[in-house]
């Protein structure tokens, strides 16, 4: 655009004859061009010089050789849209957007419950004093390219309350004996419901432990177990009895019983490993205490970081913090005291 400027002033102080010249040299020029190139390139400022032009000349179509009319036409109707566009920028029509943390909450409501529709939602958020229009819902919550279903996490919890893991492991004592530890767990809040100790263990006394493990009324839908010859013929028969069904894991494939094998890990990490056992009552003991603070202190991360008996939240107001000591000081519990 300034290049074009300065040839208008310097067009201004030529002579005519100079003039006419020139337009005849830049003429020849476009004449070489058209021959050599199928289709010059225009930048954006060529265009609005073009448009501009046509507004202030009513000559222009007579001096066009590389564009044609129409297009020079088809320029100044984009430019009058852009125009327009931009003068009505600041004017914001049509219903105010909602808040930001409400468009979140519609959204986290979607995909947390894919059967919901935008009646469900609104329903929901009138209960809790949210009152907004279903088509408002409709615009801000995340439509499932898929029929919704839910996911496998859901599935899942709907059936961990019906099955427990057993498992046997090993403990060496001061005198290298050796004693067996049974644990039954249930799936749902990671409580170990029942354990005990033995020196000999049988299949007899694995099927009186299943017993004592799950009271009348209590028993799980499936238990899970590996292939220890332990769980012999006494044993199903008094699972059969109860009415559970077994779950064997295959050969050599721990990982299948996977909450039964981290219970054990965390029970020798954070317990096992620091003490030395005296005796069949030591560790029945030892266990004790140490499964007491498991169920009611400890976090777990699986159980959104509260304990298998969930713990209250205790603010800053109830007092100070104190410390219980477990297991001797191996551990600690964290309370408020006024």
């Amino acid at each position: 655009m300034f290049k074009l400027l300065v040839t208008f002033l310097r067009s201004l102080l030529l002579p005519r004859s100079a003039l006419v010249l020139e337009n005849l040299a830049l003429r020849h020029q476009l004449a070489v061009l058209l021959r050599s190139a199928r289709r010059p390139r225009l930048q954006q400022s060529d265009r609005i010089f073009r448009a501009w032009l046509s507004r202030i000349w009513s000559g222009w179509r007579t001096s066009l050789v590389i564009v044609k009319p129409e297009t020079v036409i088809r320029w100044h109707n984009q430019g009058f849209t852009l125009y327009w566009r931009w003068l009505s920028r600041l004017k914001r029509t049509g219903r105010p957007k909602i808040p930001l943390e409400l468009r979140e909450l519609i959204r986290q409501m979607s995909c947390d419950n894919p059967t919901w529709g935008a009646p469900r939602i609104q329903d929901e958020l009138a209960l809790l004093g949210i009152h907004v229009a279903e088509s408002t819902i409709r615009q801000y919550r995340i439509h499932g390219k898929k029929p919704p279903s839910q996911t496998w996490r859901s599935f899942l919890k709907n059936h961990v309350k019906d099955i427990a893991a057993i498992d046997f492991f090993t403990v060496h004592t001061i005198s290298f004996g050796v004693l067996y530890c049974l644990i039954v767990l249930r799936h749902d809040r990671r409580r170990l419901v029942h354990f005990n100790v033995t020196a000999h263990p049988t299949a007899v006394w694995t099927a009186l432990q299943i017993i004592e493990a799950f009271p009348f009324g209590e028993a799980p839908e499936y238990l899970i177990r590996d292939r220890d010859c332990l769980y012999g013929n006494r044993f199903q028969q008094r699972l059969k009895h109860m009415g559970i069904k077994e779950v064997v894991i295959a050969p050599r494939s721990p990982w299948q019983n996977p909450f039964a094998e981290r219970v054990i890990g965390s029970i020798r990490r954070e317990c096992l490993d620091h003490v030395i056992i005296l005796s069949e009552a030591h560790l029945i003991r030892i266990l004790t205490e140490y499964i007491d603070y498991d169920h009611t202190s400890r976090p777990h991360q699986s159980l959104d970081h509260n304990a298998p008996v969930p713990r209250s939240v205790e603010p800053a107001e109830q007092g100070r913090v104190v410390a219980e000591p477990v297991l001797c000081g191996l551990h600690h519990r964290y309370r408020r005291a006024a």
